[in-house]
């Protein structure tokens, strides 16, 4: 014998909430109604490869070692190193973590 599926009826207000639900999603499908705030931003180029020398700079000029340089990029001490030494290229979010560094180092160091 098959067990029948109790069967859910929606109240009058259930009913209501999922009609004015559907008909929002209509309406924003036809262009006839944004609800959600749209922005534009500027989106920054990609920065421009970091040489070794350049990221030893940025180190310096911060005043740490490399394993505290390492610690404030959120990165390895052996990935630091490598940097430094040309033998691997930051790329991605860590390029524009360099770029930050260079340009407002007292965002990840407080004097």
């Amino acid at each position: 014998m098959k067990k029948s599926k109790k069967i859910h009826h929606l109240s009058d207000e259930e009913f209501s909430e999922l009609r004015a639900g559907a008909e929002e999603a209509l309406a924003h499908a036809q262009g006839k109604k944004v609800t959600l705030r749209t922005r534009s931003v500027l989106r920054r180029q990609k920065p421009l490869a970091f040489t070794p020398s350049r990221i030893r700079s940025i180190r310096r000029r911060l005043n740490v070692s490399q394993p505290v340089f390492a610690q404030l990029l959120y990165v390895t001490k052996a990935t630091a190193s490598k940097w430094e030494q040309g033998l691997r290229k930051p790329s991605g979010s860590a390029l524009r973590l360099l770029e930050i560094a260079e340009k407002q180092p007292h965002v990840l160091v407080q004097d």
